[in-house]
């Protein structure tokens, strides 16, 4: 952040007090829920009036349509396209910004834990036109293991500068001061500041927190897809997969996984496509594992056309 705009509304004695989830879908909500339960003073935003009213009335998280006052923006907007979730789109991600950009106090921090392209975060500051501590640290939350993988997972975070990291640890994991180890960035002390009590891995660029995420979609990716793919192996060669699977296992650094359906859900394609936009050099692999996700579909589809017909 430039000097100028530090000097009177930035200080690393940031408090934060009121704080405003935009975005209480699947992501958003427990987030809030999470943030109230902490003690802090949560608003809800969402475009859709019932979500905001289910918040609302099930889990007490206040309405709240203009950011004048807010302390902390936490971004939790889904980056898929409407009609197609395995599209990623930030359209939805960059009107927010604006609305920031125009309402909210200088000086105030902007987390961003939606998952996002490489590169949103920076085009966010330049909107915010570097008057906001900016920070990416994305999300880690499953929905089907929430008790074990829940809001307070051990997380990834990136600062567009050392201001927005500082401030973006000390309202995570209430961290005051930094000490270098082994080349990388760590923030340990004295917790002096009110936080929401999430262990921080620190990494030096924006860049880096951004792609941590879509990288760590796009390994799961190909763990399934060689799993479709092997499935289709032992199909093709008359060997049981669940006997092979279940052998192969027992190895401690092997965990070949169940292939089902394809690959779906709101996440691990859409990442996957960022990953593989994220630079002009395509990631061969990947390519490769979506011809295989391609290939498994039909296989499965065929089966299941196979088997209505004997059933008739």
């Amino acid at each position: 952040m430039e000097a100028e705009n530090v000097n009177n509304h930035t200080k690393d004695e940031t408090s934060f007090e009121k704080i405003l989830v935009v975005g209480l879908g699947q992501l958003g909500l427990p987030v809030a829920k999470y943030v109230r339960e902490k003690g802090f003073d949560v608003y809800g935003y969402d475009n859709n009036p019932l979500v905001m009213e289910n918040a609302e009335k099930q889990h007490g998280i206040k309405k709240l349509d203009n950011f004048k006052d807010i302390d902390v923006f936490m971004i939790c907007i889904s980056t898929h396209r409407q009609d197609d979730i395995s599209s990623p789109q930030i359209d939805g991600l960059m009107a927010i910004t604006r609305k920031i950009a125009k309402e909210a106090s200088n000086g105030k921090l902007v987390s961003i834990e939606s998952t996002i392209p490489r590169g949103t975060t920076r085009k966010m500051f330049e909107i915010l036109e570097h008057r906001f501590h900016v920070v990416h640290a994305p999300h880690r939350w499953f929905a089907l293991e929430e008790d074990l993988h829940g809001v307070n997972q051990l997380r990834v975070i990136g600062g567009v500068c050392d201001c927005c990291l500082r401030t973006g640890i000390r309202f995570y994991d209430g961290v005051d001061h930094a000490e270098e180890k082994q080349d990388l960035e760590y923030y340990s002390g004295k917790k002096s500041y009110k936080s929401l009590g999430i262990s921080m891995y620190s990494v030096s660029t924006v860049e880096i927190a951004e792609l941590s995420k879509i990288v760590e979609n796009a390994d799961r990716y190909m763990q399934i897809a060689f799993a479709e793919d092997l499935y289709m192996f032992c199909k093709a060669n008359g060997i049981s997969f669940s006997e092979l699977r279940d052998a192969v296992n027992t190895k401690w650094n092997v965990n070949i996984l169940e292939p089902r359906d394809g690959i779906g859900g709101h996440c691990i394609p859409k990442d996957t496509r960022m990953f593989l936009e994220s630079s002009e050099i395509k990631s061969k692999i990947l390519i490769a594992a979506q011809e295989v996700d391609k290939d498994y579909r039909k296989y499965i589809q065929g089966m299941v056309k196979d088997m209505n017909q004997v059933n008739r």
